[in-house]
């Protein structure tokens, strides 16, 4: 009897253990990335400020199935179009290119071409709005949101 007691015990352990191997870091790990995303993003806009470039950029109310193809296009404009030897904007781009965000879009989305031109500024506040966006909507489940 009691070694059936010790296995079941066991059995449950090593099951409670895979659940936060499984679910628990790699969460956390999602959300202090995010953060860590829009804390870059945050001192790339102030350096970026005063930059007059004009930027195809995906609009704010962007379907949710084409999120990653929106934030492709984010990648793509940045990596042409701004100064990836400065620091701050350096690690956002890594950030960005981060194996959380690299995945297959799906074909039915606009191109990144065929959205239309906007400021840098304007560029970064629908950029950070869609890091927002998809934070909202990992964490919600939750009610692990960052912030």
């Amino acid at each position: 009897m009691k070694l059936i007691a010790v296995c079941l015990f066991a059995a449950c352990c090593y099951s409670l253990a895979s659940a936060i191997i499984t679910n628990g870091p790699d969460t956390t790990y999602q959300r202090k990335k995010l953060e860590e995303v829009l804390r870059q993003l945050y001192d790339v806009k102030e350096i970026m400020q005063h930059n007059e470039k004009m930027l195809s950029t995906p609009p704010e109310n962007i379907e949710d199935c084409c999120c990653l193809s929106a934030l492709q296009c984010f990648k793509a404009n940045m990596e042409v179009h701004f100064n990836t030897t400065e620091r701050n904007q350096k690690k956002l781009l890594k950030s960005l290119k981060s194996h959380l965000t690299v995945s297959k879009a799906p074909s039915t989305c606009q191109t990144c071409d065929s959205h239309p031109q906007v400021t840098v500024q304007v560029f970064l506040n629908r950029l950070e709005s869609l890091i927002q966006r998809v934070s909202a909507s990992k964490f919600k489940s939750t009610g692990d949101v960052p912030g």
